[in-house]
C-alpha cells in the first residue's frame, strides 16, 4: 500500500460500548475494534458507567484497530490525519481539575433518578414543566445533563467540596474524553461541542452560549463548565501517553448528530438511529423550530466555527435495543440478541399482545416518568414467539409516534418527500440487521424506510466532520453524494390501511394503561 494513503479515524462512545473506527478517503472502514464496558445498576431506575473505564476501553480499540489496519497492509501512522468523536448524549461526569479523578461514577442518560429534583423544580418555577423551552428547546426532565449535575452537587460530599474551592469540572463523555486525550491534569482542554451542549438544558439554542439566566436560576457556577465549540474544528492535538499522539481532535458530535451526518440529512429529512434507545431527528435546516407535540428542539449540527448551525426537531425513545437486551440476559428467552427475528417470524403477529418497554418511564412524546413496563392482552394461546415479536413491534410503534409528532410540528413545509410523494425514513444502527423489524417499521409507518449499505452511521458522521475540518473531504462530497443512497435497502410498506389503523389504536390503549405504576408496592 502506499504511504500517501488518508485515513481519518472514529470514536464512537455508546452506552454499552466504545469503538474505533479507520475510514479512508472513499469513507470505507480499513479497521475498527470494539469493547463493552460495564453498566451499573445500584437502584431501580439508577445506571451509572465507571469513566476510567471508558478511558482504557477508548485506548485498547484505537491500538487494536490501529494494529489490524496495520496488519492488513495500511500505514495507518503515516496517513492518519485527524480523528473525530461521537458519544453517548446527556451522561453526566465531574471530576477533579488537579487530580484528574472523577469524584462520582458517570450518571447516564436514562437514569431517573432525578424525578425529584424535576419534581420540586416544575412546582418552583413559572413555566412549570416547560420552564426553559424557549430558551433550551427541552422541558424538564431526568434525560437532561443539568438535572443530573444538581444531583450530584446535592448528594455527593466530594462533589459539593470540588466545586466549593474551584476544582471541578463538569461534561459530557465527549468532554471527559478530550480532556484526557489533549493531557488531562496537564493543561487538558475542557471543551465541549454545541450538540452535545443542546442536551444539557443549560444552552441557549439561538446563541449557542450557556445561558447566564438558567445557570443562575438552577445555582450552576459557570466555571466548571466547558467552553463550546463547532462540530467541525480543529479542537487541539492528542497529548503524548495515547496510541496516536500528535493526531488533531477535529470533529465532535453527541452520537445522534453525527448519524444525520453520516445519513447526510439535510434540510426536511430525517433519521430514526435504533440503539439501546432509538432517536428520530429531522432537519429543519436554520429554522429553530418549537414543537407544540411533545418533541425537543435542539441543534443538527454546526460544521465549521463560521458555519450557519442547522436545527433538527428530535425524539427520543428511552427503550429500544434495550429491550431485546432484557428478553436475552434477564428473561433467557433468547441467547444472543440476532436470534429474535428468528424467533418473532414463527408467528405472524403478536396474537393480540402489546409490550409497551416503559421500564424507567416514557420518553417522546409523551414524557411520563410515571409510566412502568407492561405486556397486555395475554391469553393461554400466548407463546415466546409472541412476546419476541411484541417487543420488535414496540420499537416500531414507538418511532410511529414520533414522526406522527414530527409531521403536526413540521408540515409539508418542513419535509421532504419523494417523486412518489413519499416520505423516507433514512434509518441506521445495529438493530436495523434485522429485517422484520425493518418491514415491521415500514408497515406501521405507511412509508418506505431506507437502509443505507453501512448501517454504522454515527462513527462515520464523526469522521466525516473531522474530515471536512482538515480537508480530507468537501460539504458536497458529504451530503450530494449519490452513491450511498444508490446502494440502499428499501422497504416499502405491505400492511393494509384498515389493520394498521387497528394496531394503532390498540397500542395507543396499552401506552393508556402503563400511567401512573411509578408506585406499586414492591
Amino acid at each position: 500500500m502506499s504511504s500517501e494513503e488518508v485515513f481519518i479515524g472514529s470514536i464512537d462512545q455508546g452506552t454499552t460500548s466504545t469503538r474505533f473506527i479507520i475510514y479512508d478517503k472513499q469513507a470505507r472502514s480499513i479497521g475498527s475494534h470494539q469493547v463493552e464496558f460495564t453498566q451499573f445498576y445500584p437502584e431501580a431506575g439508577w445506571v451509572e458507567h465507571d469513566p476510567m473505564e471508558i478511558l482504557e476501553s477508548a485506548k485498547v480499540c484505537i491500538t487494536k484497530a490501529i494494529d489490524k489496519a496495520t496488519a492488513d497492509g495500511h500505514n495507518v501512522d503515516g496517513g492518519l490525519k485527524a480523528i473525530g468523536l461521537t458519544n453517548q448524549r446527556e451522561t453526566t461526569v465531574v471530576w477533579s481539575k488537579s487530580s484528574g479523578c472523577p469524584l462520582y461514577n458517570a450518571i447516564v442518560w436514562m437514569d431517573v433518578r432525578t424525578t425529584s429534583i424535576c419534581r420540586k423544580l416544575e412546582k418552583e418555577l413559572s413555566g412549570g414543566r416547560t420552564h426553559f423551552v424557549d430558551t433550551c428547546g427541552l422541558p424538564i426532565s431526568t434525560y437532561f445533563s443539568a438535572l443530573k449535575l444538581l444531583w450530584l452537587m446535592e448528594n455527593v460530599d466530594a462533589v459539593k467540596e470540588a466545586v466549593e474551592k474551584k476544582d471541578a469540572l463538569f461534561g459530557t463523555i465527549d468532554t471527559w474524553l478530550i480532556w484526557n486525550l489533549t493531557g488531562g491534569v496537564n493543561n487538558g482542554l475542557h471543551v465541549t461541542d454545541v450538540s452535545n451542549a443542546s442536551r444539557t438544558m443549560l444552552m441557549n439554542l439561538k446563541t449557542l452560549n450557556w445561558d447566564k439566566p438558567t445557570l443562575e436560576t438552577l445555582g450552576i457556577p459557570i466555571v466548571i463548565l466547558p467552553k463550546i465549540v463547532s462540530n467541525s474544528e480543529i479542537i487541539g492535538k492528542i497529548s503524548r501517553g495515547w496510541p496516536i499522539p500528535g493526531v488533531p481532535i477535529a470533529g465532535c458530535l453527541g452520537d445522534q448528530h453525527a448519524a444525520m451526518v453520516g445519513q447526510a440529512c439535510r434540510k426536511g429529512e430525517a433519521k430514526s438511529t435504533y440503539g439501546t434507545g432509538a432517536f428520530i431527528l429531522l432537519n429543519t435546516g436554520e429554522e429553530f423550530i418549537q414543537s407544540n407535540h411533545g418533541l425537543l428542539s435542539t441543534v443538527a449540527f454546526k460544521l465549521g466555527p463560521d458555519a450557519p448551525a442547522n436545527y433538527a426537531l428530535e425524539g427520543s425513545i428511552a427503550i429500544a435495543g434495550a429491550a431485546v437486551q432484557w428478553l436475552r440476559d434477564s428473561l433467557g428467552i433468547i441467547k444472543s440478541a440476532s436470534e429474535i427475528e428468528d424467533l418473532a417470524l414463527q408467528v405472524d403477529s403478536t396474537g393480540g399482545v402489546y409490550f409497551v418497554p416503559a421500564f424507567n418511564g416514557l420518553f417522546a412524546p409523551w414524557w411520563r416518568d410515571d409510566a412502568r413496563g407492561i405486556c397486555i392482552g395475554i391469553t393461554r394461546f400466548t407463546n415466546k414467539c409472541h412476546i419476541a415479536r411484541a417487543v420488535i413491534e414496540s420499537m416500531c410503534f414507538q418511532v410511529k409516534d414520533v414522526l406522527d409528532s414530527m409531521h403536526k410540528d413540521a408540515g409539508e413545509k418542513g419535509e421532504v418527500q419523494n417523486e412518489k410523494g413519499e416520505f423516507l425514513l433514512r434509518v441506521d444502527g445495529g438493530a436495523t440487521v434485522n429485517n422484520l423489524l425493518m418491514q415491521i417499521q415500514a408497515d406501521l409507518l405507511g412509508s418506505p424506510v431506507v437502509r443505507p449499505a453501512d448501517i454504522e452511521t454515527t462513527a462515520l458522521g464523526a469522521a466525516y466532520a473531522a474530515g471536512l475540518a482538515v480537508g480530507v473531504w468537501t460539504e458536497d462530497e458529504i451530503f450530494f453524494s449519490g452513491d450511498k443512497k444508490e446502494k440502499a435497502t428499501i422497504f416499502r410498506p405491505a400492511l393494509h390501511e384498515e389493520l394498521r389503523k387497528k394496531k394503532v389504536e390498540s397500542w395507543c390503549k396499552a401506552v393508556s394503561r402503563s400511567f401512573d405504576l411509578a408506585d406499586l408496592s414492591l
